[in-house]
């Protein structure tokens, strides 16, 4: 099992109307790490989400989508605090920008206090994500959770920049230098690095990251596909796809879920695993998540790929 935790929200975007004075909205379930869990569920891989919960409409909604979905709800935190909403605008490309409705909702208030003290035995792998890991007081939460499971499950991490949110980054390095030793594998954008640390090179960052502590440590690219680096010294460069674009939302979190199930169906979701990579192990791992991602793309919203999308059969 695979359990996501952290962001949950709605995204709202914005239709076409005539009157200046009205607003249509079209809403869809969003938050990366739920978006994550989403792409696990949907290549056939049970997940399951560890967050607070709203009561409120929105809260309603999420419930229903985990239950069509089937994400695993056990681990949800009921609150009557609202759900985070994020109004999305879309660039001529199809790249997405965000404005978050955030203070005092549900997600970002998980206490300490909160964190299972004990995870069910078939639980693999964690994966964290995004703003939930450096708004207070669930990135404390979160860090608590990661530090106590580390040494026997499967930590995946992606920092997924949102300065709209949090503008410090200071803040954000400070949170990527704690997580980073924690996570068997880190994955981030370009823009996630350039935010970071400006005027570096993406390979130098990769390679700090895969000293600090991961043992892989991926970074996408967009349109140009995606690199990786292994901590036994294999580094690996695919291409990316081409589509027709029509926006990029959830494109990185599915290549996250991508690779998580690619590690599983290789048998490959530890560290011991992935030191015995090859070039060509590393390359079909990247190869598979750039197909998936560029399948979202060619969608609106997060509406990630099911196996069928892709060609694969169903698991067994």
């Amino acid at each position: 099992m695979f359990l996501s935790c952290g962001d949950c929200l709605f995204d709202l975007f914005a239709m076409p109307q005539e009157d200046v004075a009205t607003v249509g909205l079209s809403g869809r379930v969003g938050g990366s790490p739920l978006n994550v869990a989403l792409g696990l569920s949907r290549l056939g891989h049970h997940s399951g989400y560890f967050t607070k919960m709203s009561g409120d409409l929105f809260g309603e909604r999420i419930r229903g989508f985990m239950e069509r979905e089937r994400i695993d709800q056990r681990f949800l935190i009921p609150t009557e605090r609202n759900t985070t909403l994020a109004m999305v605008s879309l660039g001529p490309d199809g790249s997405a920008s965000y404005a978050f409705y955030i203070e005092g909702t549900a997600d970002r208030s998980i206490e300490p206090e909160e964190v299972p003290s004990a995870l069910p035995a078939d639980v693999e792998a964690i994966h964290v994500a995004s703003y939930s890991t450096v708004t207070e007081p669930t990135a404390t939460a979160l860090a608590r959770l990661l530090r106590q499971e580390a040494p026997n499950r499967f930590i995946s991490y992606d920092p997924n920049i949102r300065a709209s949110i949090e503008p410090d980054l200071d803040v954000w390095r400070q949170k990527v230098s704690e997580l980073v030793p924690l996570a068997a594998m880190v994955k981030a954008s370009e823009e996630d690095i350039a935010q970071l640390y400006p005027g570096r090179a993406v390979d130098s960052v990769v390679a700090e990251w895969v000293a600090a502590g991961a043992e892989i440590a991926v970074v996408t690219l967009g349109e140009q596909g995606a690199i990786a680096a292994t901590a036994s010294g294999v580094s690996a460069r695919v291409a990316g796809r081409s589509v027709a674009v029509v926006d990029t939302v959830g494109a990185g979190d599915t290549f996250q879920a991508a690779l998580l199930a690619g590690l599983k169906e290789r048998l490959s979701l530890s560290r011991p695993a992935i030191a015995g990579f090859s070039q060509d192990d590393v390359e079909a791992l990247l190869g598979f998540a750039v197909e998936a991602a560029a399948v979202t793309c060619t969608r609106k919203g997060a509406d990630l790929p099911r196996r069928s999308d892709l060609g694969l059969p169903p698991l067994g």
